[in-house]
Protein backbone atom coordinates (compact mmCIF):
# COMPACT_ATOMS: atom_id res chain seq x y z
CA UNK A 1 0.00 0.00 0.00
CA UNK A 2 1.11 3.55 -0.70
CA UNK A 3 0.25 6.53 1.51
CA UNK A 4 -0.10 10.05 0.14
CA UNK A 5 -0.28 13.11 2.38
CA UNK A 6 -0.97 16.55 0.96
CA UNK A 7 -0.65 19.41 3.42
CA UNK A 8 -2.18 22.73 2.44
CA UNK A 9 -2.97 26.15 3.81
CA UNK A 10 -6.39 25.11 5.08
CA UNK A 11 -6.38 21.29 5.34
CA UNK A 12 -4.28 18.14 5.17
CA UNK A 13 -5.55 15.26 3.01
CA UNK A 14 -4.51 11.61 3.31
CA UNK A 15 -5.11 8.62 1.04
CA UNK A 16 -4.05 5.00 0.66
CA UNK A 17 -3.62 3.24 -2.67
CA UNK A 18 -3.67 -0.53 -2.95
CA UNK A 19 -1.06 -2.61 -4.80
CA UNK A 20 -3.09 -2.32 -8.02
CA UNK A 21 -3.18 1.47 -7.74
CA UNK A 22 -6.81 1.63 -6.63
CA UNK A 23 -8.02 4.09 -4.01
CA UNK A 24 -8.53 2.27 -0.71
CA UNK A 25 -9.22 5.01 1.84
CA UNK A 26 -9.06 8.75 2.48
CA UNK A 27 -8.99 11.05 5.52
CA UNK A 28 -8.69 14.75 6.25
CA UNK A 29 -7.40 16.86 9.13
CA UNK A 30 -6.66 20.53 9.73
CA UNK A 31 -3.75 22.32 8.05
CA UNK A 32 -0.15 21.40 8.87
CA UNK A 33 1.06 24.87 7.82
CA UNK A 34 3.27 25.43 10.86
CA UNK A 35 4.81 28.86 10.26
CA UNK A 36 1.94 30.53 12.13
CA UNK A 37 1.60 28.14 15.08
CA UNK A 38 4.93 26.31 15.37
CA UNK A 39 6.28 22.85 14.55
CA UNK A 40 4.34 21.36 17.45
CA UNK A 41 1.10 21.34 15.44
CA UNK A 42 2.43 19.01 12.74
CA UNK A 43 2.97 15.64 14.42
CA UNK A 44 -0.45 15.36 16.14
CA UNK A 45 -2.24 16.14 12.88
CA UNK A 46 -0.15 13.65 10.90
CA UNK A 47 -0.76 11.01 13.56
CA UNK A 48 -4.52 11.69 13.52
CA UNK A 49 -4.71 11.48 9.74
CA UNK A 50 -2.62 8.33 9.44
CA UNK A 51 -4.68 6.62 12.15
CA UNK A 52 -7.93 7.66 10.44
CA UNK A 53 -6.95 6.47 6.98
CA UNK A 54 -5.50 3.17 8.25
CA UNK A 55 -8.58 2.50 10.34
CA UNK A 56 -10.82 3.16 7.34
CA UNK A 57 -8.72 0.76 5.26
CA UNK A 58 -8.56 -1.90 7.95
CA UNK A 59 -4.76 -1.82 8.02
CA UNK A 60 -1.86 -0.46 10.08
CA UNK A 61 1.06 1.88 9.34
CA UNK A 62 3.40 -1.12 9.38
CA UNK A 63 1.69 -2.41 6.22
CA UNK A 64 2.44 0.76 4.22
CA UNK A 65 5.13 0.09 1.61
CA UNK A 66 6.06 3.74 1.15
CA UNK A 67 4.61 7.15 1.95
CA UNK A 68 5.11 10.64 0.61
CA UNK A 69 4.43 13.54 2.98
CA UNK A 70 3.95 16.81 1.11
CA UNK A 71 4.20 19.46 3.81
CA UNK A 72 3.51 23.18 3.40
CA UNK A 73 6.60 25.37 3.87
CA UNK A 74 8.91 22.33 3.73
CA UNK A 75 12.37 23.49 2.70
CA UNK A 76 11.57 27.16 3.23
CA UNK A 77 13.15 27.23 6.70
CA UNK A 78 16.32 25.19 6.30
CA UNK A 79 16.78 24.74 10.03
CA UNK A 80 13.40 23.02 10.32
CA UNK A 81 14.01 20.37 7.63
CA UNK A 82 15.65 17.76 9.92
CA UNK A 83 12.78 18.03 12.41
CA UNK A 84 10.14 17.73 9.67
CA UNK A 85 11.98 14.77 8.14
CA UNK A 86 11.89 12.95 11.48
CA UNK A 87 8.19 13.46 12.27
CA UNK A 88 6.66 10.82 9.96
CA UNK A 89 9.05 8.19 11.32
CA UNK A 90 7.55 8.60 14.77
CA UNK A 91 4.05 8.40 13.32
CA UNK A 92 4.59 5.39 11.05
CA UNK A 93 7.14 3.52 13.12
CA UNK A 94 9.14 2.84 9.92
CA UNK A 95 11.62 4.62 7.66
CA UNK A 96 9.68 3.86 4.48
CA UNK A 97 8.71 7.42 3.64
CA UNK A 98 9.91 10.60 1.95
CA UNK A 99 9.16 14.22 2.84
CA UNK A 100 8.93 17.17 0.48
CA UNK A 101 7.04 20.36 -0.20
CA UNK A 102 3.33 20.01 -0.92
CA UNK A 103 3.94 21.50 -4.38
CA UNK A 104 5.20 18.05 -5.41
CA UNK A 105 1.76 16.58 -4.63
CA UNK A 106 0.10 19.00 -7.03
CA UNK A 107 2.58 18.20 -9.81
CA UNK A 108 2.34 14.42 -9.36
CA UNK A 109 -1.45 14.57 -9.28
CA UNK A 110 -2.08 16.97 -12.13
CA UNK A 111 0.41 15.41 -14.55
CA UNK A 112 0.40 11.83 -13.25
CA UNK A 113 4.05 12.02 -12.30
CA UNK A 114 5.46 12.77 -15.77
CA UNK A 115 7.85 15.57 -16.75
CA UNK A 116 6.20 18.97 -16.95
CA UNK A 117 5.13 21.96 -14.86
CA UNK A 118 2.25 22.34 -12.44
CA UNK A 119 1.01 25.59 -10.88
CA UNK A 120 -0.76 25.49 -7.51
CA UNK A 121 -3.07 28.32 -6.47
CA UNK A 122 -5.04 27.82 -3.28
CA UNK A 123 -4.49 29.77 -0.07
CA UNK A 124 -0.97 30.39 -1.39
CA UNK A 125 0.61 29.83 -4.80
CA UNK A 126 3.68 28.06 -6.16
CA UNK A 127 4.88 26.21 -9.26
CA UNK A 128 6.91 23.00 -9.47
CA UNK A 129 8.27 21.09 -12.41
CA UNK A 130 10.54 18.23 -13.40
CA UNK A 131 12.43 17.51 -16.60
CA UNK A 132 14.84 14.67 -17.27
CA UNK A 133 15.75 14.24 -13.60
CA UNK A 134 15.94 17.95 -12.83
CA UNK A 135 13.46 19.78 -10.63
CA UNK A 136 12.72 23.44 -9.92
CA UNK A 137 10.21 25.63 -8.11
CA UNK A 138 9.06 29.22 -8.52
CA UNK A 139 6.84 31.42 -6.39
CA UNK A 140 5.71 30.36 -2.94
CA UNK A 141 7.38 33.31 -1.20
CA UNK A 142 4.56 33.76 1.32
CA UNK A 143 1.58 36.02 1.73
CA UNK A 144 3.42 39.14 2.92
CA UNK A 145 5.37 39.80 -0.30
CA UNK A 146 4.59 36.92 -2.65
CA UNK A 147 2.11 34.13 -3.46
CA UNK A 148 0.83 36.08 -6.45
CA UNK A 149 -2.45 34.81 -7.84
CA UNK A 150 -3.36 32.93 -4.66
CA UNK A 151 -6.52 33.23 -2.59
CA UNK A 152 -4.68 35.33 -0.02
CA UNK A 153 -3.25 37.60 -2.73
CA UNK A 154 -6.72 38.09 -4.21
CA UNK A 155 -8.16 38.77 -0.75
CA UNK A 156 -5.55 41.44 0.00
CA UNK A 157 -6.22 43.17 -3.32
CA UNK A 158 -9.92 42.98 -2.69
CA UNK A 159 -9.41 44.70 0.66
CA UNK A 160 -7.32 47.40 -0.99
CA UNK A 161 -9.98 48.05 -3.64
CA UNK A 162 -12.67 48.11 -0.93
CA UNK A 163 -10.78 50.72 1.12
CA UNK A 164 -10.27 52.89 -1.97
CA UNK A 165 -13.97 52.69 -2.80
CA UNK A 166 -14.86 53.61 0.78
CA UNK A 167 -12.65 56.70 0.55
CA UNK A 168 -13.87 57.68 -2.90
CA UNK A 169 -10.41 57.15 -4.40
CA UNK A 170 -12.00 54.86 -6.97
CA UNK A 171 -15.61 54.45 -8.13
CA UNK A 172 -17.80 52.21 -5.99
CA UNK A 173 -19.18 48.91 -7.19
CA UNK A 174 -20.62 45.54 -6.17
CA UNK A 175 -17.36 44.71 -4.36
CA UNK A 176 -18.34 47.04 -1.53
CA UNK A 177 -21.51 45.15 -0.69
CA UNK A 178 -19.83 41.75 -1.13
CA UNK A 179 -17.02 42.62 1.30
CA UNK A 180 -19.43 44.12 3.83
CA UNK A 181 -21.42 40.88 3.83
CA UNK A 182 -18.33 38.68 4.00
CA UNK A 183 -17.00 40.47 7.10
CA UNK A 184 -20.39 41.47 8.61
CA UNK A 185 -19.31 45.10 8.82
CA UNK A 186 -21.38 47.69 10.66
CA UNK A 187 -19.32 50.50 9.14
CA UNK A 188 -16.65 50.31 6.46
CA UNK A 189 -13.93 51.30 8.93
CA UNK A 190 -14.71 48.17 10.95
CA UNK A 191 -12.65 46.28 8.36
CA UNK A 192 -9.56 47.34 10.31
CA UNK A 193 -10.92 45.74 13.48
CA UNK A 194 -11.91 42.55 11.69
CA UNK A 195 -8.72 41.94 9.68
CA UNK A 196 -6.07 43.22 12.09
CA UNK A 197 -7.65 42.87 15.54
CA UNK A 198 -9.94 39.82 15.30
CA UNK A 199 -8.21 37.85 12.54
CA UNK A 200 -4.68 39.07 13.36
CA UNK A 201 -3.98 39.03 9.63
CA UNK A 202 -4.67 35.29 9.41
CA UNK A 203 -3.90 34.13 5.86
CA UNK A 204 -6.77 31.64 5.64
CA UNK A 205 -9.34 34.24 6.73
CA UNK A 206 -8.01 36.75 4.22
CA UNK A 207 -7.92 34.11 1.48
CA UNK A 208 -11.59 33.37 2.14
CA UNK A 209 -12.33 36.92 0.98
CA UNK A 210 -11.46 35.73 -2.54
CA UNK A 211 -15.04 34.43 -2.60
CA UNK A 212 -16.35 37.97 -2.12
CA UNK A 213 -14.08 39.20 -4.93
CA UNK A 214 -15.41 36.43 -7.18
CA UNK A 215 -19.00 37.31 -6.27
CA UNK A 216 -18.39 40.96 -7.11
CA UNK A 217 -16.72 40.08 -10.42
CA UNK A 218 -19.73 37.98 -11.40
CA UNK A 219 -21.92 40.99 -10.57
CA UNK A 220 -19.93 43.17 -12.98
CA UNK A 221 -17.47 44.90 -10.65
CA UNK A 222 -14.60 46.07 -12.88
CA UNK A 223 -12.04 46.21 -10.06
CA UNK A 224 -12.84 42.68 -8.85
CA UNK A 225 -12.75 41.30 -12.38
CA UNK A 226 -9.33 42.82 -13.04
CA UNK A 227 -7.98 41.35 -9.77
CA UNK A 228 -8.98 37.86 -10.87
CA UNK A 229 -7.66 38.30 -14.39
CA UNK A 230 -4.36 39.62 -13.04
CA UNK A 231 -4.19 36.55 -10.78
CA UNK A 232 -4.33 34.32 -13.85
CA UNK A 233 -1.56 36.27 -15.58
CA UNK A 234 0.66 36.11 -12.50
CA UNK A 235 0.20 32.35 -12.28
CA UNK A 236 1.08 31.98 -15.96
CA UNK A 237 4.32 33.88 -15.40
CA UNK A 238 5.42 31.07 -13.08
CA UNK A 239 5.15 28.67 -16.03
CA UNK A 240 7.47 30.77 -18.17
CA UNK A 241 10.26 30.97 -15.61
CA UNK A 242 9.95 27.25 -14.85
CA UNK A 243 10.23 26.28 -18.51
CA UNK A 244 13.45 28.28 -18.77
CA UNK A 245 14.89 26.96 -15.51
CA UNK A 246 14.22 23.32 -16.41
CA UNK A 247 15.70 23.60 -19.90
CA UNK A 248 12.81 22.15 -21.85
CA UNK A 249 13.48 21.65 -25.56
CA UNK A 250 11.98 24.60 -27.42
CA UNK A 251 10.95 22.27 -30.22
CA UNK A 252 8.54 20.24 -28.08
CA UNK A 253 5.47 21.53 -26.20
CA UNK A 254 5.97 21.56 -22.42
CA UNK A 255 3.24 19.68 -20.46
CA UNK A 256 1.56 22.17 -18.11
CA UNK A 257 -1.26 21.72 -15.63
CA UNK A 258 -2.71 23.33 -12.51
CA UNK A 259 -4.29 22.57 -9.15
CA UNK A 260 -5.89 24.40 -6.24
CA UNK A 261 -9.21 26.09 -5.66
CA UNK A 262 -8.39 29.42 -7.32
CA UNK A 263 -8.45 27.63 -10.67
CA UNK A 264 -12.13 26.78 -10.14
CA UNK A 265 -12.86 30.45 -10.78
CA UNK A 266 -13.53 30.88 -14.52
CA UNK A 267 -11.99 34.37 -14.62
CA UNK A 268 -8.71 33.15 -13.11
CA UNK A 269 -8.58 29.98 -15.21
CA UNK A 270 -9.56 31.81 -18.40
CA UNK A 271 -6.86 34.45 -17.92
CA UNK A 272 -4.30 31.74 -17.06
CA UNK A 273 -5.18 29.73 -20.16
CA UNK A 274 -5.00 32.79 -22.39
CA UNK A 275 -1.58 33.79 -21.05
CA UNK A 276 -0.13 30.27 -21.28
CA UNK A 277 -1.35 29.88 -24.87
CA UNK A 278 -0.09 33.24 -26.10
CA UNK A 279 2.91 31.53 -27.75
CA UNK A 280 1.44 28.87 -30.08
CA UNK A 281 2.99 25.44 -29.63
CA UNK A 282 5.10 26.38 -26.59
CA UNK A 283 2.97 24.64 -23.96
CA UNK A 284 0.68 21.61 -23.86
CA UNK A 285 -1.92 22.78 -21.33
CA UNK A 286 -3.66 19.82 -19.71
CA UNK A 287 -6.57 19.51 -17.32
CA UNK A 288 -5.43 18.05 -13.98
CA UNK A 289 -5.63 14.26 -13.78
CA UNK A 290 -5.83 13.76 -10.02
CA UNK A 291 -6.18 15.89 -6.87
CA UNK A 292 -2.94 16.50 -4.96
CA UNK A 293 -3.44 13.94 -2.18
CA UNK A 294 -3.80 11.18 -4.76
CA UNK A 295 -0.77 12.64 -6.51
CA UNK A 296 1.18 12.23 -3.27
CA UNK A 297 0.34 8.52 -3.19
CA UNK A 298 1.22 8.13 -6.89
CA UNK A 299 4.57 9.76 -6.11
CA UNK A 300 5.06 7.42 -3.14
CA UNK A 301 4.62 4.43 -5.45
CA UNK A 302 7.08 5.96 -7.91
CA UNK A 303 9.67 6.52 -5.18
CA UNK A 304 9.26 2.91 -4.07
CA UNK A 305 10.08 1.67 -7.57
CA UNK A 306 6.49 0.72 -8.41
CA UNK A 307 5.21 3.59 -10.59
CA UNK A 308 1.60 3.45 -11.72
CA UNK A 309 1.16 2.92 -15.42
CA UNK A 310 -1.08 5.13 -17.56
CA UNK A 311 -3.99 2.69 -17.28
CA UNK A 312 -3.84 2.67 -13.50
CA UNK A 313 -3.78 6.48 -13.42
CA UNK A 314 -6.81 6.58 -15.73
CA UNK A 315 -8.72 4.14 -13.53
CA UNK A 316 -7.78 6.11 -10.43
CA UNK A 317 -8.98 9.27 -12.14
CA UNK A 318 -12.33 7.72 -13.04
CA UNK A 319 -13.01 6.44 -9.52
CA UNK A 320 -15.64 8.17 -7.35
CA UNK A 321 -14.39 11.22 -5.52
CA UNK A 322 -16.43 13.32 -3.09
CA UNK A 323 -17.16 16.89 -4.13
CA UNK A 324 -14.87 18.30 -1.45
CA UNK A 325 -11.91 16.36 -2.85
CA UNK A 326 -12.65 17.46 -6.40
CA UNK A 327 -12.15 21.04 -5.17
CA UNK A 328 -10.13 20.77 -1.96
CA UNK A 329 -9.83 24.48 -1.32
CA UNK A 330 -13.38 25.59 -1.90
CA UNK A 331 -15.21 27.43 -4.66
CA UNK A 332 -12.90 30.43 -4.71
CA UNK A 333 -9.64 29.24 -3.29
CA UNK A 334 -10.06 28.07 0.31
CA UNK A 335 -11.93 25.40 2.20
CA UNK A 336 -14.01 25.63 5.35
CA UNK A 337 -12.31 24.41 8.55
CA UNK A 338 -11.11 20.87 7.86
CA UNK A 339 -12.50 17.85 9.67
CA UNK A 340 -11.50 14.18 9.53
CA UNK A 341 -13.30 12.23 6.82
CA UNK A 342 -13.50 8.44 7.14
CA UNK A 343 -13.63 6.39 3.97
CA UNK A 344 -14.36 2.72 3.47
CA UNK A 345 -12.08 0.27 1.72
CA UNK A 346 -13.82 1.03 -1.55
CA UNK A 347 -13.29 4.76 -1.22
CA UNK A 348 -17.00 5.39 -0.72
CA UNK A 349 -18.46 7.17 2.32
CA UNK A 350 -19.42 4.85 5.18
CA UNK A 351 -23.08 4.36 5.94
CA UNK A 352 -24.59 6.82 8.45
Amino acid sequence: MFLGVDGGGTKTAFCLLGPDGSLVAEARTASTYYLMNGLGVVEPLLRQGVEEVCRAAGTTPAEISHAFFGLPAYGEVSGDVPALDALPGRVLGTDRYTCGNDMVCGWAGSLGGVDGINVVAGTGSIAYGENDGRSARAGGWGEVFGDEGSGCWVGVRGLNAFSRMADGRRPGGPLQAAMRRAMDLTTDLDVVDVVLNRWHGDRAEIAALSRAVAEAADAGDAAALEILREAGRELALLVDVQADALGFDAGHPVPVSYSGGMFTNPHVLGSFREAVRRVPGRYDLRDPLLPPHLGAAVHAARLAGHPLDAGQVRRLRSGPLPAADADPRGSAGVAPPAQPVRRTATGNPPAP
